[in-house]
């Protein structure tokens, strides 16, 4: 690696996260404000040890440490990946555009979450002097590196900044959330809604109640074992509905279960006594995400009870400030969600692609700024009751 950093700076490649350790993992991530739970060791460790992200799945772990007089100050969620599926920021046309001009792009270098469309911090770091260096020190990897490409995913506007900075380009995306605006219960946030808006909410609320479904949040240690089996088959559910296959293993499931219960909350919808649907949400102090769903029996408007009533009911119990509903979506503005942009930075090592991308994010840039325009203005809020 081509590098000079201060001389108490060290850093280090490392293929397992055991050789950081849970505490020492932890401790550091507790010292980023923008760190969520999905890259916590208990969710990143799960993945890794359930199979569900390592080399033979495609997600070659080669996570960057960074140590200041001995100490972990810094890291990076680095992999080596072989396809790009799991990522929600879409570059299958570049792999395309490699292939038809007779070069490789996989492996690429990929700075994420795995399979968790999630914002937040890429660069862990305990003060901006380590982020420095860690920014300095992933890019010079990259660059020293024979892999076609860097790809930071879903990080915060500063971090892209300091990638920016470093020669990578900047993409725009766009996700829905929702925020809390200190509601004392579900009626209340109803009530700053559009009327036609409020009125659908509540007819696909009692669609589910009509056809007899119950509904119950648990939390932590109340989901039991047959609660993720029952759970997993869902999930399962969802992608053969969609003719694909599921990321994550029931494993994984059982894992995080226990390595991270405090954080987890799971809805299960039941019919005559018996389950029939089931979603999944991570939360943290201030956040809830949104994350899988699935059903083996359809319901009418059950999903949206599950995915969004919910969790929205859930948020304002724990009075947490932001409900995040997943990738994609413009359905969601209409049930209180806004269009929020997210950023990625990307780097090529061959001149005429990493050129030709640019030109793209460019024209790719001002299309989601004008389709963010045109959701702001499909906002469901009454006229001067909008949350900040």
């Amino acid at each position: 690696m081509s590098l000079t950093l201060p001389a108490n700076y060290r850093t280090q490649i490392i293929g397992s996260l055991a050789a950081v350790g849970r505490d020492a993992w932890d401790a550091l991530l507790v010292q980023d404000a923008d760190a969520n739970p999905f890259l916590g060791y208990g969710f990143l460790n799960a993945l890794h040890e359930s199979g569900s992200a390592c080399h033979a799945s495609g997600w070659t772990p080669r996570y960057l440490t960074l140590r200041r007089d001995d100490r972990l100050v810094g890291a990076v969620p680095l992999y080596a990946k072989a396809h790009s599926y799991g990522e929600y920021v879409f570059d299958w046309s570049w792999a395309e555009a490699y292939q038809r001009h007779g070069m490789t792009y996989y492996p690429k270098w990929l700075v994420a979450a795995p399979f968790t469309p999630v914002g937040g911090t890429r660069l862990i770091a305990v003060d901006e002097g380590a982020r420095t260096a860690l920014a300095d020190a992933l890019v010079a990897h990259a660059r020293a590196s024979d892999l076609s490409s860097l790809h930071v995913l879903l990080a915060p506007p500063t971090q892209i900044e300091l990638l920016a900075q470093r020669g990578l380009l900047v993409r725009r995306g766009v996700q829905f959330h929702w925020t809390n605006a200190g509601y004392a219960e579900f009626d209340e946030f109803l009530a700053r809604l559009m009327q036609p808006k409020r009125k659908k909410i509540r007819a696909e609320r009692r669609k589910a109640a009509e056809h007899g479904v119950e509904l119950v949040r648990k939390t932590g240690l109340d989901i039991t074992d047959a609660d993720w089996e029952f759970f997993y088959r869902c999930y399962c559910a969802t992608y053969q509905a969609h003719w694909s296959t599921p990321y994550l293993n029931l494993e994984f499931f059982q894992r995080i279960g226990r390595a991270m219960p405090e954080q987890l909350m799971m809805v299960l919808a039941t019919r005559k006594g018996e389950p029939i649907a089931s979603a999944l949400g991570v939360f943290d102090t201030r956040h809830l995400y949104g994350r899988y769903w699935g059903a083996i029996e359809h319901v009418p408007c059950l999903h949206f009870e599950c995915c969004y009533y919910q969790m929205i009911e859930f948020a304002i119990e724990r009075r947490l400030q932001v409900f995040e509903g997943g990738a994609q979506g413009a359905h969601k503005v209409a049930r209180g969600l806004d269009p929020v942009p997210t950023f990625s930075a990307h780097w090529l090592a061959h001149p005429g692609m990493h050129d030709a991308v640019r030109r793209f994010l460019a024209q790719e840039c001002a299309s989601v700024e004008h389709a963010i325009d045109e959701l702001n203005e499909h906002r469901s809020f009454k006229r001067g009751t909008e949350v900040a």
